[in-house]
């Protein structure tokens, strides 16, 4: 896990009972409803963000986490200027994102997996190229940044190659460096590794992690691959709903979500582990032939490791945490069901 560069300069991100709502025209399929819309046009308002309050310093990479439509592009899009503020109070690098100005856009870069700042149908370093102009950087400074990002991002021989011509893990190696280029102080980004195998993913991942070491750059990134925010983020915020249901350090919120430690034991020959249901702390057991697996309270895990060394010949003891993706699973479920009820 990424260990940020932190100062203890004034927050670069400052948000207070930020909003957002849309209002949008309703109308029912058919030749009937439109006709009827032109009539008599009905329209409902959506909260997407609802009233959330944060900070994030520099040099810090926060995970925003949420399920589908809970509110986080919506909430990145407004970060960088791309959406007006409906209510609320925010301020980024101590402007006012949606005024768009040129000195606020020069300091920041937003990456969106599914979208693209590369021309298609010319090489890359074209597009590098025009950001130069741009971003209004010397010809020293371009291409000190484009030999660094080159070599981190390992793209050295792609950089005159059609984009088109490059297979999904490299193009986004290049958006990478296209939204870097400039040296911005904060990278937003949106589902960088979407659609990434997992070597090109590992990559990514490691790209970014140096970037926040070399350059101390402020990272905020949603992701609904939960292993991008266990190698990154040691902060997560989760959005549901357009709330803020959670601000605090990863290890915290697996401590809070699941407080039990996962154990498996295999022994070198079979071993009968229904006695161990009976300790204290153990909430679950599943023992079959040489393999015991077993869910232990936390502040009870050393009891019940020195209760599984005495059962028989130990050849292998893993011990973790509950599975991050299983738990923002869990929570997500949980509160779809009582916003049901």
């Amino acid at each position: 896990m990424t260990h940020a560069f932190i100062d203890l300069q004034p927050p670069v991100i400052a948000a207070n009972d930020l909003s957002k709502s849309y209002t949008f025209h309703k109308q029912q399929a058919g030749l009937g409803g439109a006709i009827r819309s032109l009539v008599r046009r009905t329209y409902e308002t959506r909260l997407a963000v609802d009233k959330i309050s944060f900070t994030i310093n520099r040099g810090e990479v926060v995970g925003l986490l949420g399920p589908n439509g809970a509110g986080k592009t919506t909430t990145l899009k407004m970060l960088s200027g791309l959406l007006y503020v409906t209510s609320g109070e925010l301020e980024v690098l101590g402007f006012t994102p949606s005024d768009r100005k040129h000195d606020y856009l020069r300091r920041i870069a937003l990456v969106m997996g599914q979208k693209t700042m590369l021309w298609w149908d010319v090489p890359a370093m074209e597009s590098l190229l025009l950001h130069k102009e741009m971003y209004g950087l010397t010809t020293k400074e371009f291409e000190s940044n484009v030999a660094e990002l080159a070599e981190l991002l390992e793209v050295q021989d792609l950089l005159n190659v059609q984009v088109r011509k490059v297979s999904l893990g490299e193009r986004m190696k290049l958006e990478l460096m296209a939204a870097l280029v400039h040296g911005p102080e904060i990278l937003f980004l949106d589902e960088p590794t979407i659609g990434l195998d997992v070597v090109a993913k590992a990559r990514v991942r490691t790209f970014l992690a140096e970037v926040n070491r070399l350059r101390g750059t402020t990272i905020l990134v949603t992701s609904h691959d939960m292993d991008d925010i266990e190698a990154l983020c040691s902060r997560v915020m989760i959005i549901d709903h357009g709330r803020l249901q959670y601000d605090g350090s990863l290890e915290q919120l697996v401590h809070t979500a699941r407080p039990r430690k996962l154990v498996r034991a295999t022994y070198a020959t079979n071993v009968d582990g229904g006695r161990l249901a009976k300790l204290e702390g153990v909430t679950a057991v599943d023992s079959a032939d040489q393999t015991i697996k077993l869910e232990v309270d936390r502040e009870r895990a050393g009891d019940v490791l020195e209760q599984l060394t005495r059962i028989g010949p130990l050849v292998d003891l893993d011990v973790a945490d509950a599975d991050i993706e299983e738990i923002m699973r869990d929570l997500f479920q949980r509160r779809s069901t009582l916003g049901d009820a």
